[in-house]
């Protein structure tokens, strides 16, 4: 390395030299860098040459271009220049730290610079000073010095303590360019879908880095991008397109790229420009049935080029477009969607990962493996083996068909068997009393499974998901409930929402694609409970550990009943709605009738003119429920009912002026008049009317009817929250934003509404009631899978107590932690489930050790919903010695007590416990209080005797000691 002297010594050298040549060189104006420096160094001596012909000015700038196309000019310095000859400044080149430095906290962080320029000119200044003539400059280029390469400034002034604990940081130990969504994975698992539209909805972020995004922003009509994407089509699209992955704009249009199946089995690539410019093209392969297919889309300014290949060993096909317009490609306008969507149906199958490539291509070398998830779910190895089955089957039904005496035995179909297999399932697993029984039965789920029995699938994935009579086998459970809700199955739809909310079982959390699920099922509950079936139950969420509710349920011959049948006899109009309601919807126990039902709604209408009756009685006349559609009947009864102030008939009403009378006007006016009363049937009917632009006198209004949606959803309506759910999907754009994880809650709650769950419930609350405790957990079980809070907590505990020991202990032990621990992610939790995982948190039972710190937020969480053994749990372990965190005890507002002693926690912890709602635990509760007060008071009193025999013993001491002296003193005085 070259001295800093000699360095110096050799830079005045050729500075004496072209001083030399300027003699004769320079006659006038000119400037001159001598030695700039060829990259951006801090504090270089730099030389300048320069003269003038009058007083001027010299001024030495730098010029910074950055990748986002900004550009600033910096003067570093300037002096003035006497016309006395050629002169030479020597001065020490100060750049600006964040140029030639790395971020500190101190210098700050710059973006990404491009190019440097030093610049140095001679310049004028005009007479009245307002302008300035330049007459002569020289300019270097500087090569800027890459971020990681610079030096670390060594400051000299005392850094901040704030500072100082900053550099310790791993920020600034090691540096990292932040994550950016370059190479997104749109979707990581398997998307089961049934052809409707419902898919996954997606959306890009702009960069963070303003490099990236400045460059992004300049290829809007200049897009390179790929994405590639796994189908498996188990049908051909029976619309003219169906939707494998398209973008949707602002303004609800398609917008590039836009990628479908056609009913041909064709992909159609459509790709869009300026407004009106949107062209397509046909691929000239088809996608294949029931096998996995890997596509590829390349989109490169005007050419896309497709490629796709199979996993059935077939040849790999590829296709290459030029469109002649410009395509233009946005990716943060909109939202994405894979499958279905709200203007076009999804595909029938199976959509595997999806990734997008938003600024680059890979080669194709890079994703043509086959994902792990593919592999591990095996879908194609499943319906091979059922295709075999089939095969099989259709030859022994044939031979059988043959040989058969009687036309009945003859023609038997696979449906026919897959119900049998069902039946025969079922009466075996009927005659159990124990898990034994599933490893035998299993064998002929799965059979009936292979031929398409939905019921059967979800119930055997139930099976292999909770480990019940089998070994777990998670990716078997997910192939079964994906093959369920592709078929449509309501529960398995149901199990997939919930698994990808939670990222339950290895698979990824994925809200989009939970919502896919449950706005499925979501949907068809809003339709099943406007039609009714035998089939479907009303949903109550029932919990074992309530007696009082448990204690209602009841039958047609359960005496309850039949006192409500007396009561309604007798006139009591509560007594009529109550039984009507019951076989309507099928609740507390009592199996659905809806004629019967009917013939209640009408004699509390007509007989004890009950106005919810006359409401009910109009509806069902209205819909041919039950009973022959008769319109004007059922007019008559609402109007009636209207008249009584009975806030829905008020909303039926206008519902009829708007679909039968066509007078908005009117129908406007009730549902006006009705939702001020708070109807949530008026809210949703008038945000469709402000959506669809029905409303008199007003244009469509989508923010309008959005308001009117939540209003709606926040009173309870169903189809409210449904689609107040879909504007959170996609957004307003300028008006809501996209809430994609409150979407999904109010789907799953609508989904949760389904009558067929409801079913399954009461099937599971019959057996509990009939003591039959393994079907009980069985059907509690299948509903516990779909993520119904109340079944997880019925699950747990069943297995909690473990009736007639029906269950392993170590089974039990697991179902109970495992259940338990589900119910408590709920938003809802049950207070008996959180105090109950304290317990166990308590105990530390099996291989989990005790953990107080877990029993303390069990606890409180049981506490804060008013619990009152939360209050008195808290308490024990206080009493034990253990110290509440601080965060406990602000949470429960009790942080005064953290530095007090433990007594004055216990009481306020006690009080709490006594003066809570509850009433049985008062009396526990004022025991616990007493018996801290009663020790209290022992110790305190203990500590009171010892004290005072203390001070008797001192004081005795001393009277002895002072008496002696005082007879000693008194007979000298006497003396």
């Amino acid at each position: 390395m070259t001295p800093l002297c000699e360095l110096w010594t050799s830079i005045h050298y050729k500075v004496l030299c072209l001083l030399c040549l300027s003699v004769q060189v320079v006659q006038g104006d000119d400037v001159m860098l001598l030695n700039p420096p060829e990259e951006a160094v801090p504090d270089y001596p730099l030389s300048i040459l320069y003269s003038c012909y009058g007083p001027a000015v010299v001024y030495l700038d730098c010029t910074v271009s950055f990748d986002t196309g900004l550009k600033t000019t910096l003067l570093l310095r300037k002096w003035d220049c006497d016309p006395s000859g050629p002169k030479i400044k020597t001065l020490e080149l100060n750049l600006p730290d964040w140029l030639v430095y790395q971020a500190d906290g101190i210098v700050p962080d710059t973006q990404w610079v491009l190019s440097c320029m030093l610049e140095v000119s001679l310049a004028y200044i005009a007479y009245d000073e307002t302008d300035e003539f330049v007459a002569a400059d020289d300019v270097a280029t500087l090569e800027p010095v890459p971020y990681f390469e610079r030096p670390e400034k060594q400051h000299n002034l005392c850094l901040t303590w704030s500072t100082q604990m900053l550099h310790l940081t791993q920020h600034f130990k090691v540096k990292r360019c932040p994550v950016e969504q370059e190479t997104v994975q749109l979707l990581s698992s398997i998307f089961a879908s049934t052809g409707e539209s419902f898919g996954i909805t997606k959306t890009f972020e702009p960069y963070s880095s303003e490099v990236l995004e400045y460059l992004r922003v300049q290829a809007f009509t200049y897009p390179w991008c790929m994405f590639s994407m796994w189908i498996m089509v188990a049908r051909h699209c029976q619309e003219k397109l169906c939707g494998l992955f398209h973008h949707i704009d602002p303004d609800d249009n398609y917008a590039t790229p836009a990628l479908f199946l056609s009913n041909s089995g064709k992909l159609h690539i459509q790709m869009n420009g300026e407004p009106g410019a949107s062209t397509a093209f046909i691929s000239p392969f088809k996608v294949p049935l029931n096998v996995w297919c890997h596509i590829r889309v390349a989109l490169l300014i005007r050419t896309v080029t497709i490629t796709m290949e199979c996993m059935d060993g077939g040849q790999r096909y590829s296709v290459e477009y030029m469109f002649r317009h410009e395509i233009i490609l946005d990716d943060t306008e909109g939202y994405f969607v894979i499958g279905g969507g709200k203007y076009i149906r999804g595909v029938e199958g199976y959509y595997g990962p999806f990734v997008f490539y938003r600024n680059s291509a890979p080669p194709e070398s890079m994703s043509e493996a086959v994902p792990d998830v593919i592999r591990s779910v095996n879908l194609s190895g499943w319906l091979n083996s059922c295709q075999a089955f089939h095969q099989e089957l259709h030859a022994k039904i044939g031979l059988y068909s043959l040989q058969a005496t009687k036309p009945r035995y003859r023609g038997v179909s696979l449906a026919a068997v897959s119900r049998a297999l069902y039946s025969l399932s079922l009466r075996k697993l009927g005659r159990a009393r124990g898990t034994g029984v599933i490893r035998r039965v299993l064998p002929l789920l799965l059979q009936a499974s292979c031929l398409e029995h939905n019921q059967t699938l979800y119930m055997a994935s139930v099976l292999y998901s909770t480990g019940l009579g089998v070994k777990k086998q998670p990716y078997k459970s997910w192939l079964l409930a994906l093959l369920a809700a592709q078929k449509d199955d309501r529960l398995a739809l149901l199990h997939l929402g919930h698994l990808h909310q939670q990222g339950l079982h290895g698979l990824p959390a994925d809200p989009a694609l939970a919502y896919a699920y449950y706005a499925n099922i979501a949907k068809q509950t809003s339709f099943d409970r406007h039609n009714p079936t035998p089939e479907q139950t009303f949903v109550e969420a029932v919990y074992l550990n309530n007696d009082k509710v448990l204690n209602v349920q009841t039958d047609k011959d359960h005496h309850l009943f039949q006192w409500l049948k007396l009561q309604a006899r007798r006139g009591a109009a509560e007594a009529e709605q109550a039984i009507a309601r019951m076989l309507f919807w099928g609740q507390q126990g009592v199996a659905p009738n809806i004629r019967e039902a009917v013939r209640h709604y009408e004699r509390g209408a007509v007989h004890w003119e009950d106005p919810a009756s006359m409401y009910d009685y109009g509806i069902v006349l209205l819909q041919g429920q039950g009973v022959e559609k008769d319109i004007p009947k059922a007019v008559t009864f609402l109007k009636r009912a209207m008249d009584k102030d009975f806030v829905p008939a008020i909303n039926a009403l206008a519902w009829y002026y708007e679909q039968h009378e066509r007078d908005y006007v009117k129908a406007v006016q009730l549902w006006e008049q009705a939702d001020l009363l708070g109807s949530p049937d008026a809210a949703l009917n008038l945000g469709v009317m402000h959506s669809q632009g029905l409303y008199p006198g007003k244009a469509p209004d989508q923010f309008l009817a959005y308001q009117y949606y939540l209003r709606s959803a926040e009173r309870g309506h169903i189809r409210g929250g449904i689609l107040l759910a879909e504007i959170w999907t996609t957004g307003l754009p300028g008006h809501v934003n996209r809430r994609p994880s409150d979407a999904v809650l109010w789907v799953k709650w609508a989904a949760e509404h389904n009558g067929y769950l409801g079913s399954i419930l009461r099937k599971a609350m019959d057996s509990y009631l009939k003591s039959d405790m393994f079907h009980s957990l069985l059907y509690y079980m299948m509903a516990a899978e779909s993520g119904y809070a109340a079944a997880q907590f019925n699950v747990a505990y069943l297995c909690e107590k473990n009736t007639v020991g029906f269950l392993d202990p170590a089974f039990a032990s697991i179902c109970m932690w495992r259940y338990y621990n589900l119910t408590i992610r709920s938003q809802n939790p049950d207070p008996y489930a959180l105090i109950k995982l304290g317990d166990l948190f308590y105990e530390g039972q099996g291989d989990t050790k005790k953990d107080l710190f877990s029993a303390a937020q069990m606890y409180k969480q049981a506490a804060l919903r008013k619990e009152p053994q939360g209050w008195y749990d808290l308490g024990l372990l206080v009493e034990e010695g253990y110290r509440l965190p601080l965060s406990v005890l602000i949470e429960l507002d009790l942080s005064e007590h953290y530095m007090a002693d433990n007594r004055s926690l216990l009481s306020t912890l006690y009080e709490r416990c006594r003066d809570s709602e509850d009433e049985d635990s008062y009396l526990p509760c004022s025991l616990a209080l007493f018996k801290m007060y009663f020790q209290s008071f022992q110790k305190d009193y203990n500590t009171a005797i010892k004290l005072s025999t203390a001070v008797a013993v001192v004081a005795a001491s001393t009277i002895f000691l002072i008496i002696p002296g005082a007879l000693r003193r008194a007979v000298q005085s006497l003396n």
